[in-house]
């Protein structure tokens, strides 16, 4: 119990450094806000000048959710660029603290930080379309999917966080790459049935695909969660497998890291 307790408390200490940094450059998380914000209103406009509410409702959503996703993804996969770039890496790999308190500590600030920044997102977008009539929603089953798809995508940020590790000069614009593919191929702001066939099975091992379809479902439909488990359960099955792989391969590729000497590089 002690050493749990010690290992909470070392997790702890991570969200809280996380959000001084955060703080500290505050003025780029206030520019990427603002540019997450017109860059939902841009493409929700689309189905604005189109006059249809449901379609605007449906870009409005994508927009939303894919951004708390991204942002999820994104704060652990660039995880380590952020170590180099404080030059806090071998510090931190080279202290007497277990992997995953790292790594839990990084995804719990990662999902707080989502949901304020998704949160500031809505508020916008609410007073924005303020006339715009939501219809029968169901808040509790798309809280659900975006709980779960947290999960998988934790695993994906974990397994995509070793690019910068392994590759320091290009690991970061590979993790982008990444990044831009699943927003490709989830069906962000199109239904995934527009894709070729090919695009169409790539998309079915994305968890986004199954997140938007689920909170769709719930927000413009209102449909509950038992009528869902064709979306449900593929992101279980993920949460189970991508969190426990992703920490397996994280640790291999730690221990390379750091017998060829990639922790010290800078550059």
């Amino acid at each position: 119990m002690a050493l749990l307790t010690h290992e909470l408390k070392a997790s702890y200490a991570f969200v809280e450094r996380n959000f001084y940094l955060t703080r500290r450059y505050w003025g780029w998380e206030v520019a990427f806000l603002v540019y997450s914000v017109a860059g939902a209103l841009s493409i929700s406009l689309i189905g604005a000048a189109a006059g249809d509410d449901r379609l605007l409702l449906t870009l409005i959503i994508g927009a939303v959710f894919w951004n708390y996703l991204s942002v999820v993804f994104s704060w652990i996969a660039e995880t380590i660029s952020v170590e180099r770039w404080e030059g806090t890496l071998e510090y931190t790999f080279m202290a007497p603290i277990r992997r995953w308190t790292q790594l839990l500590g990084s995804c719990l600030y990662a999902m707080g930080y989502g949901l304020v920044h998704t949160a500031a997102m809505m508020v916008v977008l609410v007073i924005f379309y303020r006339q715009l009539d939501l219809g029968v929603t169901n808040v509790a089953t798309a809280a659900v999917f975006v709980l779960l798809g947290s999960f998988s995508f934790v695993g994906i940020g974990m397994m995509a966080a070793i690019l910068p590790l392994l590759y320091v000069e290009r690991g970061a614009q590979m993790t982008f790459v990444i990044q831009s593919c699943l927003l490709l191929v989830s069906g962000v702001y199109y239904p995934v049935s527009v894709l070729p066939e090919w695009m169409q099975t790539i998309s079915k091992l994305s968890p986004a695909t199954y997140v938007l379809d689920g909170v769709r479902a719930a927000m413009l439909d209102g449909v509950p969660l038992t009528a869902l488990w064709h979306d449900v359960v593929p992101l279980i099955v993920m949460g189970i497998v991508l969190i426990p792989a992703g920490l397996w391969a994280f640790g291999r590729a730690e221990r390379y890291a750091k017998r060829t000497g990639k922790l010290k590089r800078v550059g």
